[in-house]
């Protein structure tokens, strides 16, 4: 249904997603953080329409420049959860923390919950709320495709930091091996940093929240 392009963007690394429906050549982003002239630029040479911003979480790297880029293109932002309303209502501390750019806070055109969908062209994609990175942390997930769009929930060997405001371990891991792991083995996901891994791989090795781990 949808192609994927990887794009690591500012000082972080992060993993930016430029989806493209394979039908209408429409498309959108997920989490692009920063580098907007590039990700524009990436988008138009691969013909892809961007329709909309999606959004994991409110932490600077994935979402500093989300709101700039809505205005660049006209299009709307959906996500995350309204629980990560305080971390983009931040935007302007986290720069300074991190020694980047101030940037003006700012609010979604849609919050999302756990159980809705996202849309581009024909693709839908489901919304798992997943909090214990930040508490209104979300995951994009397409069933058919067998891919998820994790952020900074779970990475390959890793998982997201749990000592920011409001991060909570317990929380996390149980949201990873309660709502991620039973998508199957064999879905594939796209972290917020780093390389790609499989559900499958993280539940046999990853030391955090595979089955080896200790439950704490």
């Amino acid at each position: 249904p949808f192609d994927v392009v990887v794009l690591p963007v500012t000082a972080f690394q992060q993993n930016c997603s430029l989806l493209r429906c394979r039908a209408t050549g429409r498309g959108a982003f997920v989490d692009p953080g920063g580098d907007i002239d590039r990700l524009i630029a990436v988008a138009k040479d691969r013909d892809v329409v961007v329709e909309k911003i999606f959004l994991t979480h409110g932490h600077i790297d994935h979402a500093g420049e989300a709101s700039l880029l809505r205005e660049r293109l006209g299009v709307p932002i959906e996500g995350p959860h309204e629980a990560d309303r305080f971390w983009l209502d931040q935007l302007g501390m986290q720069g300074r923390m991190f020694g980047m750019p101030a940037l003006a806070p700012f609010e979604p055109d849609r919050w999302l919950v756990d159980g809705d969908q996202v849309r581009f062209g024909e693709v839908e994609l489901d919304v798992i709320h997943c909090p214990g990175h930040t508490p209104g942390h979300v995951v994009f997930h397409h069933p058919g495709m067998k891919l998820s769009f994790v952020g900074d929930v779970i990475f390959q060997g890793s998982i997201g930091r749990t000592d920011f405001p409001q991060g909570d371990f317990p929380t996390l891991i149980r949201g990873i091996r309660e709502k991620l792991f039973p998508l199957g083995d064999d879905v594939a996901f796209v972290p917020g940093h780093g390389p790609m891994s499989t559900y499958g791989e993280e539940r046999a090795h990853n030391p955090f929240c595979g089955d080896s781990a200790r439950v704490r």
